[in-house]
This record gives C-alpha cells, structure tokens and sequence, in this order.
C-alpha cells in the first residue's frame, strides 16, 4: 500500500510540474497557463485564456494584445444584462499590485477576431500582450479542449470554471 501511495503522490508532482510549466515573466507579471479551446475549421473567431498575476507593488495594465493568427484581438469581458450574458469589449484590463486577473471562460478573455487560420489540438500559437510597464510579452497559447480538469486530475487546487464560452 506504501508503494502506492508513493508513486501516486510522484504522479501528482509529475503531473503538477507539467502544468506549471506553460508561464511567462514579464518584470514582475507572470502570465500562467496560457490556453485556448480547439475550434472548427471554419471558426473566424477564437478565445485565449491565462492568469496574470502581478508581483510587484505598483499597478500594470494590459493594453492590448495581438496575434498573427487572427486580424485583431480585443480584452472582452461577460456582462449579465437581465436575464442574458454578453460580451463586451474592455480598452484595457487593470492587474492590481499584488494581485491576479483570471482570464477564464464566462468571464475575461481575449477575444482573436478574423482568424487567418485555426489552430488544431495540441498545437500552440503565438500571442503578443502589450502591457503599460512591462512592455511587449510574447506567450504561447496551447489549444486544448479543457487544461483546468486535467490541472485538478492532476492535484491542482485552483477553482475549475466549466461553464463554456
């Protein structure tokens, strides 16, 4: 039984080490786990999702962001107006001294508007934020179907937002 709980426990480290690997540094911003859901052929728009988490002791602020994927790429977020969820697009996103802004489905995304082409499963495509302190950023999206489950399979403690784009 000891030998069990031994290599799951190396499992949960292995897989945990995986998942925290795919982050950016950027002065003092860590842009973590940058994702995307895989989309259809067709698709003309896409979404990216990451948390940025800000170190430092003064405020930065995300102003833009671009991709060569896609003609433009805008900061959305989800309203509720009524009964209805829309999306709005923001001019920028404020990321607090010490503190982090999460990115995640039903709430903040980019949004990757005129798709030049759509990024198949398992592939990664390239991201440039443009932040007011920290300058130019350039991440790496992975497109996978759902990163967060499989962060919790694989011990994660972070709160998992299944509630789709």
């Amino acid at each position: 039984m000891t030998t069990l709980k031994m290599l799951l426990a190396s499992a949960l480290l292995l897989g945990s080490t995986a998942v925290a690997a795919h982050s950016f540094q950027a002065g003092d911003l860590d842009i973590a786990h940058p994702w995307a859901r895989p989309l259809p052929p067709v698709a003309k728009v896409g979404v990216a999702y990451f948390t940025v988490t800000n170190n430092g002791d003064a405020e930065d602020v995300l102003l833009s962001a671009e991709s060569p994927i896609s003609d433009t790429v805008e900061i959305h977020t989800h309203i509720k107006e009524g009964d209805l969820m829309k999306m709005r697009q923001l001019d920028d996103l404020t990321i607090a001294a010490h503190s982090a802004q999460k990115l995640a489905p039903g709430g903040l995304h980019l949004m990757l508007m005129g798709l030049k082409e759509v990024p198949a499963e398992g592939t990664k495509f390239p991201v440039t934020l443009h932040f007011k302190k920290a300058g130019k950023v350039e991440i790496e999206v992975a497109v996978d179907a759902d990163p967060e489950a499989k962060a919790a399979e694989h011990g994660s403690h972070e709160a998992s937002d299944h509630s789709g784009h």
